[in-house]
């Protein structure tokens, strides 16, 4: 049986919850209605597109700013009435400008931290923009200028550096040099063109 003819598109009126998710990091992006015609474009362009209820009609999600979230895979959930759609975004999702529909630049004092895989996500992702940045500006930016091997060496000095602090027993260090080496290794894993879903698809693939 089809995705659509999976769903109970009458429990929900013809207009399915669509539960947006950024595939490599795992946040929850945004929330979007698809009907019949917009899953079955979706389905076929990659690219997510919803029916807009304010508009009426199809709307492809970035058809006008160029953050378009690109398919990677769709599932129902169990009471056949909610969509879980996992993507690449392209840019940032909300039409604030910000990463999420759900972001809040005043949030409240107390506020849960964001979760570690997403803040490294959104950390890779600013080292991915400092590769053009001027090397005078930017410790990021003058790595990538020195070049692999340069990258490489730091990557091997602080590991050596958290080997001794954990010898040592200093756990506040250890603590700090483990945050020198991963961000480091990101910085060398961009220098060669590669992200840190790259090192955990190997993992997942060992546990398995």
């Amino acid at each position: 049986m089809s995705l659509a003819n999976s769903i109970n598109w009458d429990k929900v009126d013809g207009l399915v919850p669509a539960i947006v998710q950024d595939n490599n990091s795992g946040q929850v992006l945004m929330l979007g209605y698809m009907n019949d015609e917009a899953l079955s474009k979706t389905l076929e362009t990659k690219q997510v597109t919803f029916w807009s209820r304010t508009k009426a009609r199809l709307w492809t999600k970035g058809e006008t700013s160029g953050n378009v979230l690109q398919l990677k895979s769709i599932k129902l959930d169990c009471d056949q009435d909610t969509l879980l759609v996992k993507v690449d975004p392209i840019g940032p999702t909300c039409h604030l400008g910000t990463t999420t529909c759900f972001d809040n630049d005043t949030a409240e004092e107390g506020q849960v931290e964001q979760p570690a895989l997403v803040f490294l996500h959104q950390l890779e992702q600013v080292l991915a923009a400092r590769k053009g940045a001027d090397p005078e500006s930017s410790y990021t930016a003058s790595l990538y200028a020195r070049g692999t091997k340069r990258i490489s060496q730091k990557v091997g000095e602080e590991g050596v550096e958290v080997a001794l602090a954990a010898t040592s027993g200093d756990k506040a260090e250890l603590v700090c040099e483990s945050a020198d080496l991963i961000y480091h290794l990101l910085v060398l894993l961009q220098d060669q063109g590669m992200s840190l879903s790259d090192v955990t698809a190997k993992l997942q693939e060992r546990h398995k």
